[in-house]
C-alpha cells in the first residue's frame, strides 16, 4: 500500500483520536516496525517515548467521556489533530524519504477525520437515542484498531 495511502489513513485515526496514532508510530519505531533513525522524528523511538504517548493517549480515551469535553472541531482540538496527523504521517514517509507529502497526506486525513468522525458520531447518537457512550467507545476500538493495522503494515 502507498505510503501516502497509510499517511493519510493514519491522519484519519488522528482526527477520531489525537494520541491513539501518536502512540501506534511510537510503538512501531520502537518495535523497529518503523525506521526512523538519523531523522529529527528519531524521539518517537526512544525507549520511553512510546510509554508517555500511550498513558497521553489512555488519558484521552477517558477525557472524551466527560461531559465537559469541547467538541473536536473546536480550534485547540481541530488544530492538535491536524499536527499530530502530519507528525504521524511524517513519521511514516520518513523512512522512504516522502517526509513532506506524507506529513500533508496525514494533515488532510486529519481534517477528513475530524469532520468525518463528528458526522459519524453524531449521527449515530442520534439514530440510538441520545446514547453517546456505546458510540464513543466504538469509536476508540475503530481509533486503536485502525492505528494498529497501518502500522503493523510497515513491518
Amino acid at each position: 500500500m502507498s505510503i501516502y495511502v497509510l499517511s493519510f489513513l493514519i491522519g484519519v485515526v488522528a482526527g477520531l483520536r489525537a494520541l491513539t496514532p501518536l502512540a501506534a508510530v511510537s510503538w512501531a519505531a520502537r518495535l523497529g516496525w518503523l525506521h526512523l533513525d538519523n531523522t529529527w522524528l528519531a524521539f518517537l523511538g526512544y525507549a520511553a517515548t512510546p510509554y508517555i504517548f500511550s498513558v497521553l493517549a489512555i488519558g484521552e480515551l477517558i477525557n472524551d467521556k466527560l461531559p465537559k469535553t469541547p467538541s473536536r472541531k473546536a480550534p485547540p482540538g481541530f488544530i492538535a489533530r491536524i499536527v499530530t496527523g502530519a507528525l504521524c504521517g511524517a513519521a511514516l514517509g520518513a523512512a522512504s524519504q516522502s517526509l513532506v507529502g506524507a506529513a500533508a497526506a496525514g494533515a488532510i486525513g486529519a481534517v477528513a477525520g475530524t469532520l468525518g468522525g463528528y458526522e459519524f458520531r453524531s449521527r449515530l447518537v442520534k439514530a440510538t437515542g441520545g446514547k453517546d457512550l456505546p458510540i464513543a467507545l466504538l469509536e476508540d476500538v475503530i481509533a486503536i484498531g485502525g492505528a494498529f493495522l497501518i502500522v503493523s503494515r510497515l513491518s
